[in-house]
């Protein structure tokens, strides 16, 4: 998961730990950009609590240790980082934590909107800067941090325009996209001609360098 730098995978000393913690953020993201659709209306997004402490925060987090145990700058930050913003999530959305409920008691629901609007603003830069370290990799992964980073400015805007529901299903189209774009860069890193007769293409800027 380190862009501009690819080693052959016979070099390996442990196993590639991307694909795992890319699948965990896949299936999260793609379960609650369903629910900001409002998919077979759905609304209440209780269930990424149980999703985002147990596979897109916990499992994502372990990934992006190991990716520090391999050496990889950027995807340990990456999914170190996105198993954090799901934990976090799932916290805010846990009703023992009170957080969603003071934020509205203090200010009412504008007040816990902008709230949510700035937090998310906050991922959508964080993610931008990721954007940039991802020119010189795969296509792949510049429109997976590509498409994620819209999906957090426009759930941002949304939340910024006290809930304004045309930008929340826009963000929840553009974040099942993302998700399927998730699962093809796992599916790439994970399938081979050893384990699998579908292996789909890893396509290279013209200018990514490898080695």
């Amino acid at each position: 998961m380190q862009p501009g730098l690819y080693r052959n995978v016979a070099e390996r000393k442990i196993a590639n730990p991307a694909p795992l913690g890319l699948s965990a953020f896949a299936l999260t993201t793609f379960v609650l950009s369903l629910i900001n659709l409002g998919t077979r209306g759905l609304s209440e997004p209780s269930i990424i609590i149980a999703l985002g402490f147990g596979y897109g925060g916990l499992v994502q987090l372990l990934a992006g240790m190991w990716e520090m145990a391999v050496g990889n700058t950027f995807g340990a930050t990456a999914l170190s980082s996105y198993g954090g913003f799901w934990i976090s999530f799932a916290l805010l959305l846990t009703p023992g934590m009170g957080i969603e409920a003071s934020t509205k008691a203090a200010g009412g629901t504008t007040g816990l909107n902008n709230t949510l609007g700035i937090y998310l603003m906050g991922w959508f830069i964080f993610t931008f800067l990721l954007l940039l370290c991802t020119v010189k990799s795969t296509v792949g992964f510049f429109l997976l941090f590509l498409c994620l980073d819209v999906t957090f400015l426009l759930l941002g805007i949304s939340h910024l325009l006290d809930g304004a529901v045309g930008w929340q299903r826009a963000g929840g189209a553009v974040g099942v996209v993302t998700a399927f774009v998730a699962w093809y860069n796992a599916y790439a890193g994970l399938a081979d001609r050893s384990n699998s007769f579908v292996v789909i293409p890893v396509v290279y800027f013209p200018w990514t360098k490898r080695t």
